[in-house]
């Protein structure tokens, strides 16, 4: 009994995404970075309600700078992820099928790997799954902070923006293929 207990436990918890509780975990920036249970619920905001998102930059996994200028002008899939994540094993190779299918139409995606102990399990698992779009590599968390006030701390967590830069669309757990297709075709159909 004691067994079966903790077993459909385990499965609750896999379920709300990979969250580590509410436990704080110091970024050395000063701030904490919690980590939430996540929600398989989604998020479209209205174009009048739409704020700009913040102003990022990093290094890219596998070397190289990103700087968030690089997606002005473009529809922006910013997905946080992790390696250790189950749900993010499931969902970024699906990314990956959307992001070849829009790519060429103003659409860019972006990674965003956090909480990782090794770049190199992060490294791994991009060339595992033929993951083609960029990620930053962020182990403390410090893009996720830029975006406090979405719910960009809870993983996998994945944020749309628009051509404007604005926040169009979150996403608190594992996002379904076709969720990510709608959101993008809304977007892709918005004068810009």
């Amino acid at each position: 009994m004691r067994r079966g207990l903790l077993v459909a436990l385990l499965g609750a918890l896999m379920l709300t995404g990979c969250s580590t509780g509410a436990d704080a975990v110091d970024v050395n920036n000063g701030g904490e970075f919690r980590f939430v249970a996540g929600t398989p619920a989604g998020e479209v905001i209205p174009i009048g309600e739409r704020a700009a998102a913040p102003d990022f930059s990093g290094e890219l996994l596998g070397g190289g700078r990103f700087d968030s200028a690089e997606l002005d002008g473009d529809i922006a899939v910013l997905n946080f992820w992790g390696s250790w994540c189950p749900p993010c094993r499931v969902e970024t190779p699906q990314f990956q099928e959307v992001y070849a299918d829009v790519r060429d139409q103003g659409v860019q995606f972006l990674g965003l790997n956090v909480k990782e102990t090794s770049e190199q399990f992060a490294l791994a698992f991009v060339e595992s799954e033929g993951i083609e779009f960029p990620s930053v590599y962020d182990p403390r968390g410090e893009v996720a902070l830029a975006f406090r006030d979405y719910p960009a701390n809870a993983i996998p967590s994945t944020i749309v923006l628009d051509r404007q830069g604005r926040v169009a669309a979150v996403y608190t757990g594992e996002v379904a293929q076709d969720d990510l297709r709608a959101v993008l075709d809304l977007l892709l159909a918005e004068e810009g």
